[in-house]
């Protein structure tokens, strides 16, 4: 029965919109050595909804500028260029999925829970001195991290709110429920979604291994130990919700041996967290 779950995943997943032409194109430029702001203003000023995303996003309260921008050019320069890049694919991204309707998840939870993710993920970059211009990835990191859940909840309603139930009367995690289900879990499907919109390695690694962080590569075990992070405090504090309430002491524990962290230290953060939150919400308003 798995493998017929799977394959109907993967026949969602198939039929779900493709990123633009721009917003890979976008991807394609910034990946080369020595992009320039300019080389990214011919791309994206071809595109109007985009561009005009780029400058409501500079100029709303999320990057609290004192002066409007009018200038794709220098908003580009002001954000810098992997900015530019990460907010091109989040607008495309929740383009694609925030209009989805799923009647085992609720999606105004849904999405406030990946948006807390998203900000703490990247406070967390903050505190622990990653650079600035790295930033940003981890808020995409974040924002993305359950984007697997849509395509099970949405193809097998039934069974995924079954799973919902599980999860909350046993007191174990959802993707626990969602494998004694399934046999597989929203990691699997999330990683299905990054690669077919061809994703970098830290994106799709963070959407395939976000509970199980000890699993992925070296390289890419900061990014995603931190969202997990991010996802344990949305959970706890429970800002949105994604249906899952409950996580082992043992894994809290691996968690934080993991990291540079500790929980007292996040929790200091509780007041800028929420605050940015409120500016971020721009991200979810975007069309």
């Amino acid at each position: 029965m798995s493998e017929q779950h799977l394959q109907a995943i993967q026949a969602y997943v198939g039929k779900m919109p493709s990123l633009s032409t721009t917003v890979t194109k976008v991807l394609e430029v910034c990946n080369q050595q020595n992009v320039s702001p300019n080389d990214l203003n011919k791309i994206i000023s071809l595109d109007p909804v985009l561009a005009g995303n780029v400058l409501k996003l500079i100029n709303s309260a999320y990057y609290s500028l004192p002066n409007h921008i009018s200038s794709l050019t220098r908003a580009i320069i002001i954000l810098g260029i992997n900015t530019v890049k990460n907010l091109s694919l989040s607008t495309a991204v929740l383009g694609n999925m925030k209009k989805s309707k799923q009647a085992s998840l609720a999606m105004d939870g849904f999405w406030k829970h990946s948006l807390c993710v998203a900000v703490t993920a990247k406070a967390i970059a903050s505190e622990q001195k990653i650079p600035s211009n790295q930033r940003e990835e981890f808020f995409l990191a974040g924002l993305l991290h359950d984007l697997g859940k849509i395509p099970m909840a949405h193809c097998f309603a039934e069974e995924y709110s079954r799973c919902l139930v599980i999860a909350r009367e046993q007191k174990i995690s959802l993707d626990e429920a969602e494998m004694s289900i399934f046999g597989f879990n929203h990691q699997h499907c999330g990683a299905i979604i990054a690669r077919k919109w061809k994703l970098n390695d830290n994106i799709v690694s963070t959407m395939q291994y976000h509970h199980e962080p000890e699993k992925s590569d070296e390289d890419h075990r900061l990014l995603i130990s931190s969202v997990a992070i991010a996802d344990l405090y949305a959970n706890i504090f429970e800002m949105g919700s994604a249906g899952n309430h409950f996580v082992s002491e043992e894994y809290v524990g691996r968690l934080f041996a993991d990291s540079k962290l500790s929980w007292g230290e996040l929790t200091q953060m509780h007041e800028s967290i929420q605050e940015s939150i409120e500016k971020a919400a721009i991200f979810l308003q975007v069309s």
